[in-house]
């Protein structure tokens, strides 16, 4: 059978910034991303069905008998089991949630008739904060998931462990001297990750392969840090998706961090306000400030944006694709894509000059910053400069 990953307009608006330059099933939330989570369940080739400049990087391969999966949807074993069941003209539903359709060519609504299924509960990202909302079940589901029926690799003992049955260390990861504390859930630990000296690990946690927990880090709950990120300082129920940096102190909390980002020095962002009310967060579906249902939320960031050292992050923050922001103060709680400034005012970061900082980055863990990569930032530079006020001036 031939799947395809599809998003809506409505799912796919309410997770920018991170779908302006991923499908979202390339969201990471957990120790996989949701493409990597299907791959794991299916048993045939998988694709995307997403924004027409996404598809050269992320391709769709049809065949006249396709069978397509909402790429919110975290699968397990009882929902596959459905799907592959469905007949041509069939489409699986959770409650009022489109699940999966077997139908001719790529349009998921064709199918004719509704299947409804018999899963008790569904998990689906619906809004940006569902991202580090639903991490720690994410980790505990993935962990299970990656690690059933093989054999970690041994725990060094100079370690000091709780719950050793519960971590997870992959081939060619090291950590030495810290506390892993797995008590409150699973830890995961990735091929070739390193948690260096000092760190206090609290569970569930996921170290992602490649990635690094600076020395005397101190990770909370439900986090991530993924693949090639290098974290330090203090995080509590964050995600990282990949190839980004905190490499320093400050504090970083109900977050959700992009590709290729780099948090300076010391920053920090608030995760509660002073007054205790529910937190509003930028949405750009409705292009307002919605709420949230959350007491704790802290920093949305996309792909490619940087922050100086010192930066301060107000609660509920959404910061959007290669933007940089620097100097004193508390910048607005929305920052457009292509941005460069702060709480002192903004102006465009010229796009050549973004390409430049992101060739270097991208350079550094060596990774071609090819021209399909740019057509996609160019892409989002386009849709998103309706959003930067200043050119308006």
């Amino acid at each position: 059978m031939n799947y395809i990953l599809f998003e809506t307009e409505i799912d796919r608006g309410n997770l920018l910034p991170f779908t302006f330059t991923r499908p979202v099933s390339e969201i990471r939330c957990g120790i996989l991303t949701l493409t990597d989570k299907w791959k794991r369940y299916l048993e045939g080739p998988l694709t995307f069905k997403t924004q027409s400049y996404l598809q050269t990087k992320f391709k769709m391969e049809a065949s006249s008998s396709n069978i397509m999966l909402n790429g919110t949807v975290f699968p397990n074993s009882a929902l596959v089991t459905e799907i592959n069941s469905l007949q041509l003209n069939e489409a699986l539903y959770w409650k009022e949630i489109l699940v999966a359709a077997h139908v001719n060519g790529t349009d998921e609504l064709t199918a004719t008739k509704r299947i409804d299924s018999s899963v008790k509960e569904l998990i689906k990202l619906n809004f940006t904060y569902d991202i580090f909302a639903k991490n720690g079940r994410a980790i505990e589901d993935d962990f299970e998931l990656l690690t059933k029926g093989r054999i970690s690799q041994p725990i060094s003992p100079t370690n000091q462990v709780v719950k050793p049955a519960r971590v997870f260390i992959e081939e060619g990861a090291t950590v030495e001297f810290s506390i892993l504390n797995a008590s409150t859930g699973s830890i995961y630990i990735g091929k070739d990750a390193e948690i260096m000296e000092g760190c206090k690990v609290k569970g569930p946690f996921a170290l992602c392969e490649h990635g690094g927990l600076k020395m005397d880090a101190k990770i909370y709950p439900a986090t991530t840090v993924g693949p090639y990120c290098k974290v330090g300082g203090e995080v509590n129920n964050a995600v990282f998706f990949a190839y980004s940096n905190k490499g320093h102190d400050g504090f970083i909390g109900n977050a959700v961090i992009g590709e290729w980002c780099n948090l300076g020095a010391d920053t920090n962002n608030s995760n509660l306000k002073n007054t205790y009310e529910e937190v509003k967060l930028w949405n750009y579906r409705t292009e307002k400030f919605e709420k949230t249902g959350l007491t704790f939320c802290g920093l949305m960031m996309g792909d490619h944006s940087k922050c100086g050292i010192n930066t301060m992050f107000n609660t509920g923050t959404v910061v959007g694709v290669a933007a940089n922001i620097f100097g004193a103060g508390f910048p607005r709680n929305f920052i457009p894509s292509f941005a460069w400034g702060g709480a002192q005012g903004f102006e465009t970061f010229i796009i050549k000059k973004a390409f430049v900082t992101a060739e270097a980055m991208c350079a550094r863990r060596g990774v071609a910053f090819d021209d399909i990569e740019k057509d996609i930032l160019k892409a989002v530079y386009d849709e998103s400069a309706k959003y930067r006020f200043w050119e308006k001036a």
